[in-house]
């Protein structure tokens, strides 16, 4: 993978932080911007992941004159929905604004 590759993760990832955040049940409590770095950070984790342990499928297409591999996608996409998880059960616990009654 050169810079490149990394860029478009880091712009794919900005889309799938917010797919990631719809494909979570339920509210979460945090906001747009955390939700996009989340899915930024995890694009680029799949890509680097993938690119370490050599796992790439033959199943590809074509986007902006890259080829893209659905089994790097997937892992991308599931980094970033466990991501968001984590951090709107985080935010739940350390919510200091809960109102009782």
């Amino acid at each position: 993978m050169d810079v490149q590759d990394y860029l478009i993760a880091i712009v794919f990832g900005a889309v799938l932080g917010v797919v990631a955040r719809i494909l979570i049940p339920g509210k979460q409590r945090i906001g747009l911007i955390l939700t996009v770095l989340i899915g930024m950070g995890a694009a680029v984790a799949g890509s680097w992941i993938a690119d370490r342990w050599d796992l790439h499928s033959g199943a590809t297409f074509d986007m902006i004159g890259r080829t893209l591999d659905w089994l790097v996608i997937s892992m991308q996409v599931g980094i970033a929905v466990v991501g968001v998880a984590v951090a709107a059960v985080l935010m739940r616990v350390f919510d200091t604004d809960r109102r009782e009654g």
